[in-house]
């Protein structure tokens, strides 16, 4: 993303922390806000369920509809800020999702709450790549470790915080809360921005890919509706109208972009095989970790009769084993490379998985809390090394697209793990519920679902262990390494 502005910080003065400190804030509220609010819905599913009354299969939609709303604004963001200017496209974007958490916390139908979330979605998209390109301008380049490195704060925190926050409201309050409690952030973080952040030049951009914008949406959206409804059953009306409806705009979508000169997404970088590998080892790490998120309160609290904020609790330690492991995965991947960082990560996530798939009604809490230690742990190993990666398998002239593509394809993924596996298991609950052994036992039966479901997520891990194996060190030829200044910063394609 190309910013300009006069107001960067000079490289030959002397740079405080304290000079930036203003504009920081109003990203990094903006960003807490966004991330936080990723986080705070896993745990509020079964109380929005029973609220209105609705199915798992609808309600999911809260957060695939989230997802999808998010992967159509992210590749627009460079085009907008070049456009219009950052510091006022940011500001709106943080209005939006301000606007749309009021909508959402009014919400009177689950119909009207998934509208509001994707309004929600479409404001929030933009915000992590827009600010952490602002930052990057504020800062003279030999400190820009440093501050970038400030804005993980609310990649870290957020995870951790985010459940229990959701717990507590909800168990002191009501779900209306969790979007409530943006509204005060939002507008401080809309009047910081305001008043601190400088005026970056707009420039001269291409046209815009309309038919790309067009078409990305309704190919994301009727292929994770057709997944949703193939949870049920594969031949159904719905199912095959949604994969064949979004399976020809995706295919129109594919053609659209390589001929496009500036295309919403680079798909040209798909030539490089090892960017190509790389990715689809993305996607599956995604389906496996972000699939089992969703999935471990929904079994807390429907199956173990825990409150929002005790299934919060338990979540902490996945979290926290994160925390700790992403610093050592981010420096031993310049020592090691990605490949013996991937293959301890996703061993265990797979164990953590298959051990999951073996719960019961009474299954110990020892036994919930390791696997979500190895889980946590898992992930920290996995997610700086891969994206590291994948960006220095990229070709140079093409890295700076890199970003906004991984970035918008990892939420669409996620969008349809969550939407396929509340799918499988809302149909593996109707299957026990008719099985003899678990007939008319709704605990039985939900138990026995959910053990299906995770061991579907730790195949898929495992999938990913077997791809790791042939994963190699890129190939980078003479002269064609990236400068630091050039290399985009590997925290923006991580996923929400």
């Amino acid at each position: 993303m190309a910013l300009q502005t006069a107001a960067s910080a000079p490289v030959n003065t002397e740079f405080s922390i304290k000079t930036i400190i203003a504009p920081l804030m109003a990203v990094i509220l903006g960003m807490i806000m966004v991330i936080l609010d990723s986080t705070v819905i896993n745990v509020a599913i079964p109380n929005l369920q029973a609220y209105f009354g609705t199915e798992l299969k609808t309600i999911q939609w809260t957060i695939t509809g989230y997802m999808l709303a998010l992967s159509a604004v992210i590749p627009l963001a460079g085009w907008m800020t070049d456009k219009f200017g950052a510091k006022k496209i940011f500001v709106i974007t943080i209005a939006l999702f301000t606007f749309g958490s009021i909508l959402c916390s009014l919400a009177q139908t689950s119909e009207q709450l998934i509208i509001f979330r994707v309004i929600q979605g479409l404001g929030g998209g933009m915000v992590a790549p827009i600010g952490m390109a602002m930052v990057f301008k504020l800062a003279p380049p030999d400190k820009r470790g440093s501050v970038m490195g400030m804005l993980g704060i609310p990649m870290l925190l957020a995870p951790a915080s985010g459940p229990i926050l959701s717990g507590w409201l909800i168990d002191i309050a009501s779900w209306h809360w969790i979007f409530i409690i943006n509204v005060p952030i939002g507008i401080v973080a809309v009047i910081v921005g305001i008043k601190f952040l400088p005026s970056f030049e707009s420039k001269k951009v291409p046209s815009l890919d309309i038919f790309g914008i067009i078409l990305a949406p309704i190919a994301f959206a009727m292929l994770a509706y057709g997944v949703s409804e193939a949870g049920t059953s594969w031949t159904s009306r719905s199912t095959l109208t949604g994969l064949i409806v979004g399976g020809v705009a995706l295919i129109l979508f594919i053609i659209v972009e390589l001929k496009q000169k500036e295309p919403l997404l680079e798909l040209r970088v798909f030539a490089s095989s090892d960017f190509t590998r790389g990715v689809i080892l993305s996607w599956i790490t995604q389906v496996a970790m972000f699939g089992a998120i969703l999935m471990i309160p929904l079994y807390l609290q429907n199956v173990r009769g825990f409150t929002p904020l005790e299934s919060g609790f338990t979540t902490l330690a996945q979290a926290l084993a994160s925390m700790v492991l992403m610093p050592f995965g981010g420096k031993m991947f310049d020592k090691w490379g990605a490949r013996p960082l991937l293959l301890a990560g996703l061993t265990l996530v797979s164990t953590a998985l298959f051990l999951f798939s073996q719960i019961t009604v009474d299954t110990a809490m020892s036994m919930i809390i390791l696997p979500l230690v190895f889980m946590g742990a898992g992930m920290g190993l996995t997610m700086m090394p891969l994206n590291t990666h994948i960006l220095n398998s990229a070709p140079r002239k093409l890295v700076n697209r890199v970003t906004p593509l991984t970035s918008a394809t990892q939420q669409v993924v996620t969008s349809f793990a969550i939407a396929g596996l509340t799918g499988y298991l809302t149909s593996q609950i109707v299957h026990y519920m008719s099985a003899p052994e678990t007939a008319g036992n709704m605990q039985a039966s939900s138990t026995a679902a959910f053990a299906d479901t995770f061991f579907i997520t730790a195949c898929v891990a495992v999938a990913g262990l077997v791809l790791t194996i042939f994963l190699r060190k890129p190939r980078v030829n003479p002269g064609d390494e990236l400068a630091d200044d050039e290399m985009p910063d590997v925290k923006t394609m991580i996923s929400h």
